[in-house]
C-alpha cells in the first residue's frame, strides 16, 4: 500500500544582521538627533540667505553677527543682572500659577455645581488677551518686579486650570462606578484615580502655558522700562543703524531657547506622568 506524502516548504528563520554600533546608537537617539540637524539646518539657510541678500540683515541680522553680539554682550556685568531679574519674574510667576491653578483646578472640576459656574468665567478669563490687563495691574501694583510677576501670573494660571478641569472631567466613569461600589472614601478617589488620572492633563496645560509665561516677561518688561532681558531687546530695537539688530535678535534667540528648554523638560514630565493615568481595560478574555 503506498501512501501519499504531501510535501512541504520548509521555511528557515532568517538570521538577523547584526546592526553597525553607529547605525544602533542613532536608533535610539533618532529625534535628538533629527531635532539637531533640523536647527543646524534653520541656522545654516539663515546664513545663505543672509549672505545672498535674500534676508535683509538690517532687520534680522545673520546668525555669525548674532553670535559676535552674544559675545560681547555677555561680557557685560550689566546683562547678567537682566537675565536674574528676568529669571526670577519668570520663576516666581510660573511657581505662583502653578500653586493657584492645579489645587483650584482640581476643585471645579470635582464638584459639578461649582463647575457649572465657573465654567463661563474661566474660558472668558483664558481668552482673554494679557496685555489689555497690563496697565490695570500697573495702577495696582506700580512698574516694580512685583507688577511683572503678576503678568506673568496672568499669562499661564487660567491656561493651566482649564486643563486641569478638563482632566477632572475626562477620568472615567466606570472606575469611579468601581471605587464607589467598593465604598472607597472621597479621600482615596481624589487620590488614588482624580488626581493620578487628571496628571496628564496638568502636565499638557503646563506645556501650553510655557509660550505665554515667556510673552508675559517681555510685555511686562517692555512695559515697565527698568531692567531685564525684554528692556535690552527693546532698546536694541530702537537702534538698528548702530547693530542693534544683532543685539535684539541675540535676546530674541535667549528667550527661543529658554521656551525649547522648558518644553522639552515639560514633555519629558508629561511621558513619565502618562504612565500614571489609570485605565479600564475592556477587553474580554476568554
Amino acid at each position: 500500500m503506498t501512501v501519499d506524502t504531501a510535501a512541504f516548504r520548509v521555511i528557515h528563520p532568517r538570521a538577523r544582521r547584526r546592526r553597525h554600533p553607529l547605525m544602533r546608537w542613532y536608533r535610539r537617539n533618532e529625534r535628538a538627533v533629527l531635532s539637531g540637524l533640523g536647527v543646524v539646518l534653520f541656522f545654516v539657510l539663515w546664513q545663505i540667505g543672509a549672505d545672498m541678500g535674500a534676508i535683509d540683515k538690517l532687520f534680522f541680522s545673520s546668525p555669525t553677527a548674532v553670535a559676535v553680539a552674544g559675545w560681547e554682550e555677555v561680557q557685560n556685568p550689566r546683562f547678567w543682572e537682566d537675565v536674574k531679574i528676568s529669571g526670577w519674574e519668570l520663576l516666581v510667576g510660573s511657581v505662583v500659577a502653578i500653586v493657584v491653578a492645579i489645587p483650584l483646578g482640581l476643585v471645579i472640576g470635582w464638584y459639578r455645581r461649582l463647575n457649572y459656574a465657573a465654567d463661563p468665567w474661566l474660558n472668558f478669563a483664558n481668552a482673554l488677551p494679557r496685555a489689555a490687563l497690563v496697565p490695570i495691574v500697573v495702577l495696582t501694583a506700580g512698574l516694580g518686579v512685583e507688577m511683572k510677576i503678576v503678568v506673568v501670573f496672568l499669562g499661564g494660571v487660567f491656561t493651566m486650570m482649564v486643563a486641569t478641569v478638563e482632566g477632572v472631567r475626562t477620568v472615567e466613569r466606570q472606575l469611579l462606578d468601581v471605587a464607589r461600589s467598593f465604598r472607597a472614601s472621597q479621600r482615596r478617589i481624589f487620590t488614588s484615580l482624580i488626581i493620578p488620572g487628571t496628571l496628564p492633563f496638568i502636565v499638557s496645560g503646563m506645556r501650553i502655558a510655557i509660550g505665554r509665561v515667556l510673552a508675559g516677561v517681555i510685555i511686562a518688561e517692555f512695559y515697565a522700562q527698568n531692567q531685564g532681558v525684554g528692556v535690552m531687546i527693546y532698546k536694541a530695537s530702537n537702534q538698528f543703524l548702530q547693530g542693534g539688530s544683532d543685539r535684539m535678535m541675540f535676546g530674541i534667540l535667549l528667550f527661543t531657547l529658554l521656551g525649547i528648554v522648558l518644553y522639552e523638560a515639560v514633555g519629558y514630565a508629561e511621558r513619565y506622568f502618562q504612565r500614571w493615568r489609570p485605565s479600564l481595560d475592556l477587553e474580554e478574555t476568554t
